[in-house]
């Protein structure tokens, strides 16, 4: 019987299935490489120069109006007054709630966009927009240009960023590199698991643990990244001093 080769429905389907025979390459290997190699040219040109800045993550379910999406912008707004730019994946909800609290602040506001099936299109709070193909690309971006995380309520791509640069700080890939969870009742239940399960039995230090901070206050942190700003060598600006940015 002949096996169905089902077209792959993103590229990064089509990369990581190239050695699947039930997954159609649509692209010979010169063309994916090159494909990769022009994505992060692209966002290495476009990102030169943004400055210190912050990366944000968080669920693109919550609404406007919404305490978590007030609470985002009110965060964004506060580390842009601080100087920083801010970066998210340019979608719906916390994520939006971030691009419009860098736009109050008038700072860069950063979109680094991939085309999800349950997501919406770029917010309109974005004004420096960059769409990627391939997550892996796209992953660099946010570390290489942040001064820390900001991390909100989120599900698995949320994670997925958290623990990977849990990873790079541990691994000693990045460093002084803060994480900040926001919406401390939601974390509680993992940063337990954590401590009682992982350091518990000896997977992970205690101090890996302690590498993830929790605040909900604006202030402490902008105040918290600012200062890894400057440990890496980066000033924060002041407010307004992105918008004649590149």
């Amino acid at each position: 019987m002949e096996l169905y080769r089902h077209p792959p429905e993103s590229q990064d389907e089509e990369i990581l299935g190239a050695e699947r025979p039930a997954v159609a390459s649509t692209r010979s290997e010169e063309e994916r490489l090159r494909r990769v190699h022009d994505e992060l040219a692209a966002g290495f040109e476009a990102l030169a120069g943004l400055g210190p800045a912050a990366t944000l993550f968080g669920s693109a379910r919550v609404p406007e109006g919404e305490p978590q999406y007030e609470l985002a912008r009110a965060v964004a707004r506060r580390l842009g007054e601080a100087g920083l730019a801010i970066i998210t994946g340019g979608g719906p909800g916390l994520m939006e709630a971030a691009n419009r609290g860098a736009r109050d602040a008038g700072v860069r506001s950063v979109g680094l966009r991939i085309e999800l099936p349950f997501e919406q299109g770029l917010n309109r709070f974005v004004d420096l927009p960059l769409h990627f193909e391939y997550f892996f690309t796209r992953k660099l971006m946010f570390v290489r240009y942040a001064s820390g995380f900001v991390v909100f309520p989120g599900g698995f791509g949320t994670l997925d960023e958290l623990f990977e640069a849990l990873t790079l700080i541990q691994t000693r890939r990045v460093r002084n590199f803060p994480i900040m969870l926001v919406g401390s009742g939601y974390w509680d239940g993992l940063l337990d698991w954590l401590r009682e399960r992982l350091a518990g039995e000896g997977k992970v230090s205690r101090s890996d643990v302690e590498l993830l901070r929790v605040s909900d206050d604006p202030y402490e942190i902008a105040d918290v990244v600012s200062a890894a700003a400057r440990d890496q060598g980066l000033e924060p600006a002041g407010p307004g001093a992105a918008e004649s940015g590149p």
